[in-house]
């Protein structure tokens, strides 16, 4: 089996030793991924809806990098440090996987830094 390792130039990955997603076959595993800082800050955005949609793009460009999208995700768990903050994300996740709703899990939890207020883990499957 080739495995594949895909790098996004996170901030994290080389402080922690870790890549933004593995390829390993038929299966791409996409590391819990927070959302992005803004150009103009260098701090991720406010507020819940934003990081997510923010995590989403990181997501969808490593899936593209493993020749995948966000259809082929079976798998989703999003972690967050206040649940009462997941529904206002709903809306953004509902337009992501539109018809091709994965499995998933929501579990209260602290982050890597407290002005984080989502982190999306996900697996997708591109085989046959």
């Amino acid at each position: 089996m080739t495995i594949k390792r895909i790098h996004s130039g996170g901030a994290f990955e080389p402080k922690i030793g870790y890549c933004r997603a593995v390829v390993a076959g038929d299966w791409v595993h996409v590391a819990g991924t927070v959302a992005s800082p803004e150009e103009s800050t260098g701090e991720p955005p406010q507020g819940a809806a934003a990081q997510c949609e923010s995590a989403l793009r990181i997501i969808k460009g490593a899936l593209a990098d493993a020749g995948a999208s966000l259809s082929d995700i079976v798998r989703v768990t999003y972690m967050l440090p206040a649940a009462a903050e997941f529904e206002a994300c709903w809306p953004a996740l509902r337009e992501a996987f539109g018809d091709a709703p994965p499995a998933a899990t929501m579990i209260e939890c602290g982050l890597i830094d407290p002005k984080y207020r989502i982190e999306i883990e996900v697996t997708a499957y591109i085989g046959s």
